[in-house]
């Protein structure tokens, strides 16, 4: 079997099209595994085929289930990812530090096991960590931790404990942070801003976009019991503008894909950049974290 990797997309007019052609699935059949095999609970998305294929794993949101992210696993998958997610930490009380640990070891899985029957297997240099709330603050920690990443991803980030802002200045590898415009339990403020600005500050590539009207939980598919508790009503834009620009960015920085790039600079319609320059009187450092999460250990 040929080598095969990411389905590259057609040329797209503007940022406009480009949302609309990398929001829907892309041309590859895609299998379904359990991680369960490797000893931890979880799901893993792959093309049906291919060899030095890229690989990315997301870590969930506080009390989320990994099912919960079946549609963008599945996505990344039908455009030539591997595309996987533990299901551990899932308590009220989580050990960030082990989810983080959890991330980078379901990666070094995908990176040393020939998956899909054997017929899927994935290059160590094109690998990425994609994380929402709580997890997103893992996916931060893990990415400090490792010494060989392509890309991090973030989505309405956290700031857990170990600190997230304070492992951001370690994270040398580009990153995209997307944050909800309607987040009470993360504003932007006080969690995915600072992180992106301690990694700018630090010198990293580092864009953070707020997705206009999303709320917390809009990443999420379907429902779940923490529906009664938390921000949860269904957000198709909210997922549809995370699928392209997240397909969008992975293409780019672990496939150098130009054809991309309408969708990871510059302006999209209902995600704008946020200026991360800090401002004369800026007195973040001096405030906490504001909003419900900011829990680990």
């Amino acid at each position: 079997m040929a080598r095969t990797s990411v389905t590259r997309p057609p040329s797209t007019k503007g940022a406009k099209d480009a949302l609309g052609v990398l929001s829907r699935p892309g041309p590859n059949p895609v299998k379904y595994g359990d991680l369960g095999l490797i000893g931890l609970p979880g799901i893993v998305y792959t093309p049906a085929e291919g060899y030095q294929l890229p690989a990315v794993v997301l870590g969930h949101a506080w009390l989320q289930p990994a099912h919960r992210y079946h549609e963008l696993l599945r996505h990344l998958a039908t455009w030539g990812f591997v595309a996987a997610a533990p299901n551990t930490q899932r308590g009220p009380v989580p050990s960030v530090a082990r989810f983080a640990s959890d991330l980078n070891t379901v990666l070094d899985v995908c990176v040393g096991v020939r998956l899909g029957d054997g017929h899927v297997s994935v290059d160590a240099r094109k690998t990425a960590l994609v994380g929402h709330g709580t997890g997103g603050g893992a996916a931060v920690l893990a990415a400090a931790r490792r010494e060989r990443l392509g890309a991090l991803v973030t989505l309405a980030a956290s700031e857990v404990k170990p600190s997230a802002i304070e492992a951001a200045a370690a994270v040398t590898v580009p990153t995209l942070h997307l944050a909800a415009a309607v987040d009470s339990l993360a504003p932007m403020e006080g969690h995915a801003q600072r992180i992106a600005a301690a990694q700018h500050e630090a010198g990293t590539d580092v864009t953070l976009r707020e997705i206009e009207k999303a709320g917390h939980l809009g990443f999420c598919e379907g429902r779940h019991w923490t529906s009664f508790l938390l921000q949860n009503r269904p957000q198709h834009r909210t997922r549809k503008i995370t699928r392209a620009l997240v397909t969008a960015f992975l293409m780019q920085e672990l496939q150098n894909e130009k054809r991309v790039s309408s969708l990871t600079s510059g302006n999209v319609p209902g995600a704008p950049v946020v200026d991360l320059t800090p401002e004369p009187d800026d007195e973040q450092d001096q405030q906490s974290s504001s909003g419900l999460l900011g829990i680990g250990g």
